[in-house]
């Protein structure tokens, strides 16, 4: 388990992370969304062991992880932009990996090897940024590492191979109860991957919820009714979060169990009614606005 425990980070004057609170449990994959420098990679950088906590606390398993060579066997963590030997290549970055990592597990390396499209003498540097961090995520599993930290895993990825990695990652998770904790800014990318996901902004941990208790809790209703029914009356109705009219059209979003509001808006007569998804980036909006943030500055 990953705890953060009233967590600050300074860099000279300039406050990264401030205040952080934060539980991953063993064997989930969480996502933390934010937009840029809210704090996500500095708080992947502290939970690694690269950066010392200013105040506060980063353990793992109850062990803090700055300076803990125990703690960090059992971790990784790939930056944005992976950073490799000079003339690296996948066979000479596995060999590094395996003199660090004692689980370092060559069959698991020539499997993925096998997986993903890289040459293996190829040297690194010359590849894409997408295939540079192929070849740092190849290493990376094939360590073995109970928790696994990514920042922007996904930037530069083709479809392809996206779904590729979420996949083998998704097998870690299922096979070894391997943790994950994911830092990107899209939230449709983690929405069918992650089972809970946090929101950072300006080094602070908005919110954290699991992702099925964000889409249960909220919902998206069209509706048109045979008489008029105000905006008040609604809102007195139903736990409205926000309410859009079109000419007879009116769009809800709405908290709370469906089965509830069905029967409420069943009782206003309507002659049409139409309960529609809503995606995570709506969810999350709307949970922003529930607590007084503006989401359009927050997620720019």
């Amino acid at each position: 388990m990953i705890e953060v425990r009233d967590l600050t980070k300074r860099f000279g004057e300039a406050r990264a992370l401030s205040h952080v609170d934060l539980c991953v449990e063993t064997g989930r994959i969480v996502g933390l969304v934010g937009s840029n420098g809210a704090g996500k990679s500095t708080l992947l950088r502290v939970l690694s062991g690269v950066y010392r906590p200013d105040e506060g606390t980063a353990a793992v398993d109850g062990a803090p992880v700055y300076e803990n060579v125990a703690v960090k066997e059992r971790m990784i963590f790939v930056p944005d932009s992976p950073v490799f030997e000079a003339g690296a290549t996948l066979r000479s970055t596995a060999r590094l990996y395996a003199a660090f990592y004692p689980r370092y597990d060559w069959k698991k390396y020539e499997k993925l090897c096998g997986v993903f499209p890289l040459a293996e003498k190829k040297r690194i540097s010359t590849m894409s940024k997408g295939m540079q961090r192929q070849a740092a995520l190849i290493s990376a599993l094939s360590a073995a590492p109970d928790y696994l930290l990514l920042d922007e895993v996904f930037d530069g990825l083709d479809p392809v191979i996206r779904r590729l990695l979420k996949r083998v990652i998704a097998n870690e998770v299922a096979e070894r109860g391997m943790t994950v904790l994911i830092a990107s800014h899209n939230l449709r990318e983690l929405e069918d991957f992650c089972d809970t996901v946090g929101l950072l902004h300006e080094g602070g941990v908005l919110l954290e919820k699991e992702i099925d208790e964000l889409h249960l809790g909220m919902h998206r209703v069209q509706v048109v009714f045979a008489q008029p029914v105000s905006d008040e009356a609604l809102r007195a109705a139903l736990d409205v979060v926000s309410l859009e009219r079109t000419g007879t059209l009116v769009t809800l979003v709405l908290r709370g169990e469906r089965e509830a509001a069905e029967e409420k808006l069943a009782a206003l007569r309507p002659v049409f009614c139409e309960f529609l998804p809503l995606s995570l980036e709506e969810v999350f909006i709307s949970e922003m606005e529930s607590v007084g943030y503006d989401a359009a500055r927050v997620l720019e």
